[in-house]
């Protein structure tokens, strides 16, 4: 039992059994919550008796009568002062509260104030959501393979302002280069001309095929589409890769 002379604090965290005296259980748990404590708090009261199993602070599992889990954790919380036993050594293998400590004690709250103002209980707050994880761009690699899928592309690459390719050393990729930067070399022409200023996209619409030319600061991609093939679908399909590969 603790002395009459120690503080509240100390002796809920001292003494292996004593009564709620100066706090009540709210305090107590917040208590042996900062201490990491890990075993058993055992309850008596005139209402009745529970036990409540921490591990490393938190609460994992509550009973009281026939309830466990939250529901014995609130009807706890609700009785009037009584004694509680300190069981360090006792352990259990069951789980039935996966709330934090102090989410609990704040859903309790809500809760016993509902069941004194007659209400039915509201549902309980949920635990707030992790962040979504920030998307990672795609690599440069993965945005042609996604390219090369799409229906009636026959190849894409990517290339350098100077026509070299970027991961591709296969001859397609080599020709496209070349034409990428003929490709653009006109449109730059043409948009000096009708004052547009530096080409960003074109398209080449021929009978064999179609030439679709996409370009960045330091990057041209180029798309092959099958003559048979209508481009303007095929560019939509390209832009919304592009997009989603940012």
């Amino acid at each position: 039992m603790a002395s009459p002379n120690d503080s509240p604090k100390k002796a809920a965290a001292d003494a292996g059994e004593g009564e709620i005296v100066g706090l009540g259980l709210a305090d107590v748990i917040q208590i042996h919550q900062h201490n990491r404590f890990s075993g058993c708090i055992a309850i008596e009261s005139t209402d009745g008796a529970g036990l409540l199993f921490f591990r490393d602070g938190e609460i994992i599992h509550a009973e009281q009568g026939g309830r466990t889990g939250e529901q014995a954790f609130y009807d706890i919380l609700e009785w009037s002062p009584g004694k509680f036993r300190l069981q360090p050594n006792v352990t259990t293998t069951r789980s039935t509260i996966q709330k934090s400590a102090q989410h609990l004690l704040l859903d309790a709250h809500r809760v016993l104030d509902e069941r004194r103002a007659g209400r039915p209980p509201a549902p309980p707050t949920p635990e707030p959501a992790p962040p979504p994880a920030a998307r990672q761009p795609m690599r440069a690699s993965e945005v042609l393979e996604k390219l090369r899928k799409i229906p009636g592309v026959d190849y894409a690459a990517l290339h350098g302002k100077d026509g070299g390719q970027v991961g591709d050393d296969s001859y397609e990729a080599e020709v496209l280069g070349g034409q990428a930067i003929f490709l653009s070399m006109i449109g730059n022409k043409l948009g000096k001309i009708f004052q547009s200023g530096t080409i960003l996209s074109a398209v080449v619409q021929g009978a064999s095929k179609h030439l679709l030319l996409f370009a960045t600061k330091s990057h041209f991609l180029s798309v092959v589409v099958k003559g048979e093939v209508q481009a303007g679908p095929v560019e939509a399909e390209v832009r919304k890769i592009l997009s989603a590969g940012r």
